[in-house]
């Protein structure tokens, strides 16, 4: 297993936002030093999304963590290091099963789930929305930085803050504990997107 004590800034692709395409964004993303990244898509047939994953799994190379959200079926068919889940996706117990030693993160609301993910195998948590966002209309109440602070204190899993991050707030979502944050917006709607990733990368080692 990559080592995921070493990410920084966690990048998550958005056909939707990019303003060049995904595969660009990807590679400006490992440009700019990004350590993982995220292939997220809801809307494509199985056969693109094995082909998309493919393409960006190249472009990663062999020393950045490369994961799929959701859809374990389609990081096995890639051999993606591993795949993220939210709440309503497949059973962490059950997806740990059949992922056996890769990797698998968890997004979590509240302590309850997040000391359930630890409990049932997850390796990271994905900390999810920390500030108001509009990138998931499910995304629900934003939890604040209080939250990262209280699963810290119990839970020693690499932490993901996300939702509503900007290069702003990102020294408070540091110092609260998080090891890395993922930033769509922020990033996806710039027209430099190697420049924005390696400064929130700049902006997380200051505050380290």
């Amino acid at each position: 297993m990559k080592n995921l004590n070493d990410i920084d800034f966690y990048f998550i692709t958005d056909a939707r936002l990019s303003k060049k395409g995904i595969f660009s964004d990807v590679e400006d993303a490992v440009c700019a030093g990004c350590r993982i990244v995220q292939y997220r898509e809801k809307a494509k047939k199985d056969e693109e999304m094995i082909e998309e994953a493919r393409k960006l799994m190249e472009s990663c190379g062999n020393n950045v963590i490369f994961v799929v959200n959701d859809r374990v079926d389609v990081a096995l068919a890639v051999d993606a290091d591993g795949v993220h889940l939210g709440q309503k996706d497949l059973d962490v117990a059950d997806a740990r099963k059949i992922l056996g030693r890769k990797i698998l993160g968890v997004t979590v609301h509240n302590l309850q789930e997040a000391r359930r993910a630890v409990e049932y195998g997850a390796d990271y948590l994905g900390v999810s929305p920390i500030f108001p966002t509009s990138t998931k209309s499910d995304a629900g109440k934003s939890c604040g930085t209080e939250l990262i602070e209280k699963i810290k204190e119990e839970i020693t899993l690499p932490i993901v803050a996300i939702g509503g991050i900007t290069k702003a707030n990102t020294p408070q979502v540091i110092r609260a504990g998080a090891n890395s944050v993922a930033a769509i917006s922020a990033v996806m709607c710039s027209d430099d997107v190697e420049k924005e990733v390696r400064d929130f990368i700049r902006i997380i080692h200051e505050r380290v």
